[in-house]
C-alpha cells in the first residue's frame, strides 16, 4: 500500500515498500518528465550513490517515475537535529559536491543552454538580459556534472552512513562555480546567511579557487530563479542579478 511521504506544488511522492513514485499532474509535460527519468539514467552510469530510477508510466492525470527507496534522514533534518555537528556535515557535503563534480556524463544537456534559456525567458528589461547573456557567454566551458538544486535536504544520509544525493531533474554538464552559486543562493533565499558564507568559503578552500569565480555566476543563478515568479524571492534575486561588480 503506497502511502505519501511529500507533497510539492503539482507533485506528490509516494512511498511503496522499497520504491519512491513521485507522480506529475497534468502541468508538467511529457517531455519535461521523461528528461527527469534520463537525467537520473545518465547520472546513475557515473556510479555516484543515487536512487536508481526502475519505471516511467502514464498516470491518469499525468506521468510518474519509480525509484528505488532509500532508507535514511536527510542532511538538512540531521544538521537541524545535532547542530553542534554543523561543521562537520559541512564538510561532508562540499566533499559529496566535489564529488559529483569529478564525473562525466557527456550526454546530459549544457548548463550554458539551460541558462542562455531562462535569461531569455525573465523578466528582466532587454539592456540586463543582453548583459547577462553576454556575461555567460564568457564563461570558461567545462563538462562537470552539475546536480542544479544542490542542498541538504537533497542528500539522505542511511543508518550505515551512507550519503545519497536524490532529485536530480535540474542536472546538467558544465562549470562547478554555477553548481556552486546555486547552493549559495538556495541557503540565502533559506535566511541561512551565515551558512551560505561558510559554504562559499570551504567549497573555494577545497576546490582551490577563487572566491571571484563563483561570484561571477551568481548574477545569472539568480535571474533563472526569478523565471519561478515567487514573490518573496524578488527583491533578493533583483539586488544580485543587478550587480556586476565581481569582474
Amino acid at each position: 500500500m503506497a502511502t505519501i511521504i511529500g507533497e510539492r506544488e503539482h507533485k506528490k511522492i509516494y512511498r511503496d515498500g522499497d520504491k519512491v513514485i513521485k507522480e506529475f499532474d497534468s502541468t508538467f509535460t511529457k517531455a519535461e518528465v521523461l528528461n527527469e527519468a534520463l537525467n537520473n539514467a545518465r547520472v546513475e552510469e557515473t556510479g555516484l550513490k543515487i536512487p536508481k530510477l526502475l519505471d516511467v508510466k502514464k498516470t491518469e492525470t499525468g506521468w510518474a517515475i519509480t525509484r528505488e527507496y532509500v532508507e535514511g534522514e536527510t542532511l538538512s533534518d540531521l544538521m537541524k537535529k545535532n547542530p553542534d555537528k554543523a561543521d562537520e556535515y559541512l564538510e561532508k557535503f562540499v566533499d559529496l559536491q566535489m564529488e559529483i563534480h569529478s564525473k562525466k556524463a557527456p550526454h546530459l544537456n549544457k548548463i550554458k543552454d539551460k541558462m542562455h534559456a531562462k535569461i531569455s525567458a525573465s523578466s528582466y528589461e532587454a539592456t540586463l538580459r543582453y548583459d547577462l547573456h553576454n556575461r555567460l557567454e564568457g564563461m570558461k566551458k567545462h563538462t562537470k556534472v552539475l546536480h542544479g538544486d544542490f542542498c541538504p535536504a537533497n542528500v539522505i544520509v542511511t543508518p550505515d552512513g551512507d550519503f545519497y544525493v536524490i532529485d536530480w531533474s535540474h542536472a546538467t554538464q558544465g562549470n562547478a562555480s554555477a553548481d556552486a552559486a546555486r547552493t549559495y543562493l538556495t541557503f540565502c533565499l533559506q535566511d541561512k546567511k551565515d551558512m551560505a558564507e561558510k559554504y562559499l568559503d570551504l567549497f573555494c578552500k577545497k576546490a582551490d579557487i577563487p572566491k571571484q569565480l563563483v561570484q561571477q555566476w551568481m548574477p545569472i543563478v539568480a535571474c533563472s530563479e526569478s523565471v519561478k515568479n515567487i514573490a518573496e524571492e524578488k527583491e533578493l534575486l533583483d539586488s544580485w542579478v543587478n550587480v556586476f561588480d565581481f569582474q
